[in-house]
């Protein structure tokens, strides 16, 4: 927006404070190559649009504000004759991306002193060159402690997600362990009984009718049907009641194995019927053999593929061996970040996915998406337990517009109102001392905002806190999202 031309007074420009020490020659040429405009109520520049002017208030009132979301949350009102805002950082040239960092509105008619940026940085250079190295020092190394304290707070997280993984792979590491020690106890037994068998007068018919048992067995426990407590204690019962009508001793003991591998009482009498009465005994203690082998081979491949899964998660997670950006989708990565949480996460909290899984993969930096959803899940938990500890984590995803939204909505507390616009400020935290840097959501916030162009905002009342990530489905400019690993400014 542009304002209305008027006269420039090297008296009036001598009179705020940022130009008092200047010589009447240097205010002679602040007057020749700026200018004085004046501006009704409105918009004089929006955040984001390239920064070609620094401004000076000369007299009025001026707001400026930031995007969250899809809001503008106030940041400063003054009437304070001559603060300065626009293109500050025009004396560091091309190396930074020149747009203005916030928007700028007056509420009243208001003039301001305009210089074009591009003579902005050419006075600083020329009048103060030890001032211009100094402030370049401040913003690189702002920016380097930006970058240091974005690296610090992933290496926290990898650090609590180490453990939960740790913990996590441990359940179906013992659990093989247990189950290959067993197993190889069984597999002694199961010698034992054929030495006994074969030493037996059966007749080659009989064993061969064995083995044929056996092998149906096996693949009936591969099919066993998924029972309710109730169902389970009503076969087992059935069981042990044929079991001791049949004259096979603890049957007692049989009989929960027999119904954890799908067996029933048709079952056992298909076998009775097969084998004659006096081998009946060992042939079901010959099955009781084969289908414990079995269960815990079962067992087994659940825990080892349990740690495959886990590992590859983790590679999923880290993003390892794998190119900073790239096409990806989000399912997989909300999905590895939810089972690397999942110990955090525990058993009184209930996850829900949503998922629109019709929707596209979308250009991405993978890892860094990834630490947005460890952030997002980990305050979801938090909020959740410091409510009770029990509660609902609902995970949604959907198109939104030419957008995809992923949802993280949890029946927390809420966000109270008067912090609302405070949360995604760094530093800002509601955690005790010692639990939370106040800067998850605000690495959050640039990820999403500044590195992927998208918007990340909350929606909240007592009960059900909503923080939305929208992000482009395409890239429309590739100047917007460069393909490298650059930290986000």
């Amino acid at each position: 927006m542009s304002g209305q031309p008027v006269p420039c007074s090297p008296q009036e420009i001598a009179s705020l404070f940022l130009f008092e020490k200047l010589s009447p020659e240097q205010r002679g040429r602040l007057c020749a190559e700026g200018r004085v405009e004046r501006f009704e109520p409105g918009p004089v520049y929006a955040e984001g649009e390239p920064a070609t002017c620094f401004y000076v208030m000369i007299e009025g009132t001026v707001v400026l504000s930031r995007r969250v979301g899809n809001d503008d949350v106030e940041v400063t009102r003054t009437s304070q004759r001559g603060v300065y805002a626009g293109a500050m950082q025009a004396y560091i040239g091309d190396r930074v991306r020149q747009v203005y960092n916030n928007s700028m509105r007056v509420t009243e008619p208001t003039r301001f002193f305009v210089l074009p940026a591009d003579t902005f940085a050419s006075i600083m250079q020329e009048w103060f060159p030890m001032a211009v190295h100094l402030l370049e020092g401040l913003f690189f190394g702002s920016k380097s402690m930006q970058a240091t304290i974005g690296q610090r707070e992933r290496l926290l997280a990898l650090g609590s997600l180490s453990a939960g993984l740790t913990h996590e792979l441990n359940n179906p590491a013992a659990a093989a362990v247990r189950a290959t020690a067993a197993l190889r106890e069984r597999v002694v037994k199961m010698r034992h009984k054929l030495a006994v068998i074969t030493e037996g007068s059966f007749s080659r018919d009989a064993l061969a009718g064995l083995i044929e048992i056996q092998e149906r067995t096996a693949e009936r426990v591969a099919k066993a049907p998924a029972l309710t407590p109730l169902e389970a204690t009503d076969r087992e019962d059935a069981l042990t009641g044929w079991l001791e009508d049949h004259g096979i001793d603890h049957g007692w003991q049989l009989a929960p194995t027999f119904v954890q591998g799908g067996l029933d009482v048709d079952w056992l009498e298909q076998v009775a019927a097969a084998v004659d009465e006096e081998i009946l005994p060992g042939a079901v203690g010959w099955l009781n053999y084969t289908v414990e082998t079995e269960l815990l081979m079962d067992e087994i491949g659940d825990s080892t593929t349990r740690i495959s899964h886990l590992v590859e998660a983790a590679k999923q997670y880290s993003q390892l061996d794998r190119a900073p950006y790239q096409v990806a989708d989000v399912h997989e990565l909300l999905d590895s970040t939810l089972l690397m949480l999942s110990g955090k996460i525990g058993q009184r909290i209930k996850v829900v996915k949503q998922y629109d899984r019709t929707l596209p993969r979308i250009p991405a930096y993978p890892a860094e998406l990834n630490q947005v959803w460890t952030n997002l899940i980990d305050n979801a938990v938090d909020a959740i337990n410091g409510a009770g500890g029990e509660g609902t984590l609902t995970v949604r995803t959907a198109r939104h517009d030419d957008r995809l939204l992923v949802e993280f909505r949890d029946s927390g507390p809420g966000v109270p109102p008067e912090i609302r616009d405070r949360i995604f400020d760094p530093f800002f935290t509601t955690k005790p001392v010692g639990r939370g840097t106040g800067l998850g959501l605000d690495i959050s916030w640039r990820i999403v905002v500044n590195k992927h162009r998208g918007t990340l905002r909350v929606e909240s009342v007592p009960g059900d806190t909503r923080f939305q990530v929208l992000l482009p489905l395409t890239v429309t400019d590739a100047d917007d999202i460069p393909l490298t690993s650059e930290e986000p400014a």
